[in-house]
């Protein structure tokens, strides 16, 4: 077989990049090791910074988006018993966050590819990427080869591609944490409006949402923790313990129907080329989800990437492919400070440790009641312009 650029990855970042290249004119085919209904059952990030939806929206593939998704104009960090608004309207005129799951995005575009015509394969086991430093790489899978000018590594950070590239090409970065989130997806009405994010001295607790009838809640549990520890009843003792912090505010509960832990820490993988691969999302960098980053930064790359390829092939420069890693970097380490400095403000790391305890409260503090740091927030967490981050002239 033969296509212009193979993608190893059926999430967001391949099926947006594959759409992207297909606007412009060039091929490409998809490759994915699970089903089309795991990924399309997956629930995972759900706030879409503006960029994303202007992405989303240029791409052709936003309509249900505007229809179904809730447009939040602001965030509550609550702590010490209030809650204080970071008011995205005044702060950052004109730009908002979108919930949406990362779930319907990927139905949306596997809709679009496929109305396209698109190739996708999937339940494909044992993807191997071969000559990658070469200009002719390919990829075997089920006994076939696909033979192709490029390969997007678009398959997350457990995925086959940046194991493919050899050891010592890569500089790794990394930081672990010591705690986790204990995720559930609940049957029952948002108790809130806009994203509550709650810090108290026994830990995190986020509250969002997925539409009018399902909530999505967080709590930060220990690294080890499992989830035959935590059943429904202590799952919402803790969030109302959590949350329910301020006068004339309960959370409302309801059925869980799907429950999950996350382990958090920040990852980078440098440069995020080797060769004809490329490495686009989870695959490259992996932020804690307090920030809600990992989705966004995945749309960001494959902009960047298919705008690079198609230059590529409209000029036979290398200039845009080879400027390709340094460009998407500087947005990406934007990211993981906001996703670290989220989340050390946010949660407990030791219970011994007062002193860090009123630093944090010390910085919510002045996030609350300073105009300069509570635009820094806004304006970090609807997503930093692409004119600033995110252009291969910037």
């Amino acid at each position: 077989m033969r296509t212009q650029v193979g993608i190893i990855g059926a999430g967001p970042a391949g099926l947006l990049l594959s759409h992207l290249l297909h606007l412009r004119g060039i091929d490409s085919v998809v490759l994915e090791i699970r089903s089309r209904e795991y990924c399309e059952g997956r629930v995972r990030a759900g706030v879409l910074e503006q960029g994303t939806v202007d992405i989303l929206t240029e791409a052709g593939v936003a309509d249900r988006l505007h229809r179904e998704g809730l447009v939040h104009h602001g965030i509550e960090l609550r702590y010490g018993g209030k809650g204080h608004r970071i008011a995205f309207e005044r702060l950052v005129p004109g730009r908002a966050i979108t919930v949406y799951g990362q779930q319907e995005v990927v139905k949306d575009l596997f809709e679009a590819r496929f109305a396209a015509g698109g190739t996708i394969h999937f339940e494909v086991p044992d993807v191997e990427l071969h000559d990658i430093d070469t200009d002719h790489p390919s990829i075997t899978f089920q006994g076939q080869r696909l033979e192709c000018d490029f390969i997007a590594g678009c398959d997350g950070f457990h995925g086959v591609s940046r194991k493919s590239i050899p050891e010592g090409a890569l500089t790794i970065y990394e930081r672990t944490y010591p705690f986790a989130w204990l995720g559930v997806l609940a049957k029952v009405p948002p108790s809130t409006e806009e994203l509550i994010y709650a810090y108290t001295e026994d830990g995190f607790a986020l509250h969002s949402m997925r539409g009018p009838e399902i909530s999505r809640l967080y709590l930060q549990v220990p690294p080890d923790a499992s989830l035959d520890e935590w059943p429904d009843d202590r799952i919402w003792a803790e969030l109302k313990r959590r949350l329910e912090t301020i006068p004339d505010w309960e959370l409302t509960t309801g059925p869980i129907i799907e429950r999950g832990i996350t382990p958090m820490r920040s990852f980078v993988a440098e440069p995020m080329r080797y060769g004809r691969l490329f490495l686009a999302g989870d695959a490259a960098h992996i932020v804690p989800p307090t920030g809600a980053k990992g989705l966004n930064l995945a749309a960001a790359d494959v902009r960047m990437l298919a705008e690079a390829i198609s230059h590529w092939y409209a000029t036979g420069s290398d200039e845009l492919l080879d400027r390709y890693s340094d460009a998407c970097l500087k947005r990406i380490w934007r990211a993981q400070h906001f996703s670290w400095w989220m989340t050390t403000l946010l949660h407990t790391f030791d219970t011994d440790d007062a002193y860090g305890r009123r630093l944090q409260r010390s910085y919510l503090d002045y996030v609350t009641s300073s105009e300069a740091a509570a635009t820094t927030l806004a304006e970090n967490y609807v997503g930093v312009p692409f004119e600033r981050f995110g252009t291969f002239g910037g």
